[in-house]
């Protein structure tokens, strides 16, 4: 049985952070609906609506990313490390959730060759099969151990997620809602 910190000691400013596909958006949804704050998902910041993941211009990120963090309560999913300094000046927790590389690459494929709604999919968004994707998604296979040293650095309260078993865990602890899209 996987213990857990009480929801409440995680204060009203979460980040989450982790590899790509690992779930992060997904659980943000469902801890912004448990706690009644705003779950926002930094891809959306970062990317044109209405496009196949078109990244805005670094400075207007930048600014839509330092607004929000700005707002009393919030569930903030995603990784840019560059902006990471700002939004651990504002956190209250974090939670770093990981799971095996192969579920990641196919949650990928699942959800860009279905087109299935998601949480953190873009507006009007239509998903295709990127070889930087695909690249990336090796790239950053160890992403949550930095992730951790980051979380365990700031001196925040946080939680360790290491695979799916310990994510539904993590969801049945806290009567979370895994919300379909």
């Amino acid at each position: 049985m996987h213990e857990f910190m009480p929801i409440k000691d995680l204060g009203r400013r979460i980040i989450i952070m982790g590899p790509t596909n690992a779930g992060k958006s997904t659980l943000a949804v469902a801890l912004g609906d448990k706690l009644g704050v705003p779950a926002l998902h930094l891809d959306l910041f970062r990317h044109f609506p209405n496009t196949d993941w078109e990244q805005r211009p670094d400075d207007e990120f930048a600014a839509l990313h330092d607004t929000a963090i700005t707002g009393p309560e919030w569930v903030m999913d995603g990784n840019y490390t560059k902006l990471l300094p700002q939004r651990l000046a504002r956190a209250t927790s974090i939670i770093v959730v990981d799971d095996h590389l192969w579920r990641r690459y196919w949650r990928y494929f699942r959800r860009t060759l279905g087109q299935t709604p998601r949480a953190g999919a873009l507006d009007g968004g239509k998903d295709s099969i990127k070889w930087d994707m695909i690249h990336w998604l090796w790239h950053t296979r160890n992403a949550a151990r930095v992730s951790q040293q980051r979380a365990t650095q700031s001196g925040l309260p946080h939680i360790l997620l290491r695979d799916q078993a310990e994510l539904q865990a993590l969801y049945k602890a806290w009567d979370l809602t895994l919300t379909s899209f």
